[in-house]
């Protein structure tokens, strides 16, 4: 709950700064800028920090607190430095550990698991609660920019990066334990890794699909608006509309979330089908609404993507936990979380990258593009679901099924 609500804390208060001015800059140095800022997090904890927070043998608790202890005083860096340069490194370093710790919780998750229920309503539960976070100290987040400026923003963030820096140092000790783990990999190429098996990896090409969606509408939305109102700006009229945009995904999350927690994917062979079922149309209907975007343009059709997107995503995101839960052995799904954890993220950037980089001026171009890619990624999903793929994205073959696990 409080890194979403550092999270939103931080959006909120370098909104105008980042976000709008990137926005509407005509520079496309300034864009290039803002998507380095947005995208370099994913980038580096994707390749580079996922693999190293996945080999770390003991600390995991201390990582996680220093990952809210380190956005703490990046935060109080940018209220003192908000109008020089130092603000651009320190939101980047803030974006980092946020994306750091998403990869530890899911490692750490499944070690403080209660005995009572499963991973998958787990998972549900946290983003649930999450989301709510976000919503709620956002608000207040807002209300301190509105007092005391951006920078009375940036303290309120640091005292809630403080406030979760005690809460990780309260998580039970154990979880620094990993004697007997195995490290997952999507394929069996190291030595000593288990394989996630194909269940897993058509699982996570479904999430990756519909998660190039939802980045693209986070960032190409707010740009449009921005763009389409220039002549006659009002910022009340753009937060609203870009506000309908979020509030319809945050309805999608919810009900995704809620509705997610109570299926049941872990038994056997139906459960197989029934998750990849439930994939593809997690897929399918986003795809359809952005299609119609992309013919009757505005922001209402935009508001139907990101509400159908954001169901999607939280209900495939639940088919991903249970296939995990259901095909691995408890020693290796720690590792596996964190795996595709770093996948999801990437596959966001790339959405995020095409909301900025395709053209601004109208909806249908990026609503266009956007369904043709992630529509390449349903057919790719499909196909791995019954032990083929697409040539050139499946290059060394389709990795073999795991035996199913009655969980």
């Amino acid at each position: 709950m409080m890194t979403y609500a550092v999270d939103a804390a931080v959006a909120v208060a370098l909104a105008n700064t980042l976000f709008f001015a990137a926005a509407t800059a005509e520079s496309k140095a300034n864009v290039a800028l803002y998507l380095v800022i947005t995208v370099a997090p994913f980038a580096l904890v994707a390749p580079v920090i996922g693999p190293l927070l996945d080999r770390l043998q003991r600390g995991r608790r201390a990582a996680l607190a220093g990952s809210f202890a380190g956005r703490a005083a990046l935060a109080v860096i940018m209220a003192f430095q908000y109008d020089t340069w130092l603000l651009y490194p320190a939101a980047l370093g803030v974006m980092v550990l946020s994306k750091s710790f998403l990869v530890l919780k899911a490692a750490v998750t499944p070690r403080v698991l209660p005995s009572t229920i499963t991973l998958v309503t787990t998972n549900s539960r946290l983003t649930t609660f999450g989301l709510a976070s976000g919503a709620v100290f956002g608000g207040i987040a807002a209300a301190a920019a509105a007092l005391f400026g951006s920078p009375g923003a940036l303290f309120y963030t640091a005292g809630l990066a403080v406030l979760g820096t005690a809460l990780c140092l309260r998580i039970p000790r154990w979880v620094e334990s990993t004697a007997g783990e195995v490290p997952a990999a999507l394929r069996t190429t190291a030595r000593g890794r288990r394989s996630m098996g194909r269940a897993v990896v058509v699982a996570l090409w479904g999430n990756g699909s519909i998660r190039v969606l939802t980045g693209f509408l986070t960032l190409f939305v707010a740009f449009v608006v921005k763009t389409q109102t220039e002549a006659d700006p009002n910022p009340t009229q753009q937060l609203l509309l870009i506000g309908i945009v979020g509030a319809s995904a945050g309805v999608g999350a919810f009900a995704g979330n809620a509705v997610g927690s109570r299926q049941r994917f872990t038994r056997g062979d139906g459960s197989r089908r029934a998750g990849n079922t439930v994939v593809l149309v997690c897929i399918a209907i986003p795809v359809i609404a952005a299609a119609a975007a992309a013919v009757l343009p505005g922001i209402g059709s935009a508001a139907v993507v990101a509400l159908t997107a954001a169901t999607g995503s939280a209900l495939a995101k639940v088919c991903l936990d249970a296939v995990i839960q259901r095909d691995l052995p408890e020693e290796s799904r720690a590792s596996a979380f964190g795996r595709s954890e770093t996948v999801l993220q990437l596959t966001w950037v790339l959405g995020g990258a095409l909301g900025v980089l395709l053209p601004h001026t109208t909806y249908w171009i990026g609503f266009t593009v956007v369904a043709a890619v992630v529509t390449l990624g349903g057919v790719q999903t499909a196909l791995l679901s019954r032990g083929r793929g697409l040539p050139f994205l499946s290059p060394r073959g389709v990795p073999a099924p795991q035996p199913a696990q009655v969980v």
